[in-house]
C-alpha cells in the first residue's frame, strides 16, 4: 500500500499488478523476502509466479481484455466441477423425489451463482440451462418407467392417445428420448419452472 501498488488479496492468496515484467520480478523478490524474513511465513514457490493477468487464476476467476478494459470470467475448471455436481443430482440412477432433487439443485445453483455472479458468464449459463433441462426430462422418463405410466403421463400432458401410445413404446435410450420433440412439447421450460426447477441464467440475471 505504501508503494502505491495495485493488489487484490483474500486470506493468504494475493495478486499484485504492475506495468512490466521487470517490475513484477523485482516486486516478487522483495515481497517474498519480506514475507519470509520479516513475517516468518513460507511462500509457496510452485504457486507463486509472474505472468499476464489473463493467464492467471485468482479465487476461481481469471481475466480477459475487452473494449480497453479487463473483465472477469470463470475458467473451465470451476464450470466443469459445477456441471459435475448438477450431473450427480440429475443422475437417472439417483432415486430421489423430483421435489427433493429440485431443492438440492436450487441450493447448488444459488450458491455457485452467488460466488461467480461478478464474472461475465451469461452465455455459458444459457447452454448449461438447456443441458440441465434435458437431464431433468431424462429423469422424468426414467421415473415413469413402465409403458402404461409413460402413456398415462403423456396423455395428461396433452399428447393425443395414439401418439402417446407410440411414444411410450419407444426403444430409444433415455438420453436420446430426453431431447425428443414430444418431451420438449410436454415437459416445457415453463412447466419445469412452474414445478420448481430453478433457471441458472435467471438466477444470474437477478444478481445484475
Amino acid at each position: 500500500t505504501k508503494r502505491g501498488l495495485n493488489f487484490c488479496r483474500y486470506a493468504d492468496d494475493a495478486n499484485i499488478y504492475v506495468k512490466s515484467e521487470k517490475s513484477a520480478n523485482r516486486v516478487m523478490k522483495s515481497i517474498t523476502r519480506f514475507i519470509e524474513e520479516k513475517l516468518k511465513l513460507r511462500v509457496n514457490k510452485e504457486k507463486s509466479t509472474v505472468d499476464r493477468p489473463w493467464k492467471l487464476k485468482f479465487l476461481g476467476f481469471s481475466f480477459y481484455r475487452a473494449k480497453g478494459e479487463y473483465r472477469m470470467r470463470v475458467p473451465q475448471k470451476p464450470i466443469i466441477k459445477f456441471k459435475a455436481k448438477l450431473k450427480e443430482l440429475t443422475s437417472r440412477s439417483n432415486a430421489m423425489s423430483m421435489k427433493y432433487r429440485f431443492m438440492k439443485l436450487k441450493q447448488v445453483i444459488v450458491g455457485w451463482i452467488n460466488y461467480f455472479a461478478i464474472a461475465d458468464i451469461k452465455s455459458i449459463l444459457k447452454t448449461l440451462d438447456e443441458w440441465l433441462r434435458r437431464r431433468i426430462r431424462m429423469c422424468f422418463w426414467k421415473q415413469w418407467k413402465k409403458i402404461k405410466t409413460k402413456y398415462g403421463n403423456l396423455v395428461k400432458l396433452g399428447i393425443p392417445n395414439n401418439k402417446a401410445l407410440q411414444y411410450a413404446n419407444t426403444r430409444k435410450g433415455y438420453w436420446r428420448t430426453s431431447n425428443s420433440p414430444i418431451l420438449n412439447k410436454t415437459l416445457t421450460n415453463k412447466y419445469l419452472k412452474n414445478i420448481g426447477l430453478v433457471s441458472i441464467s435467471e438466477t444470474y440475471l437477478l444478481k445484475h
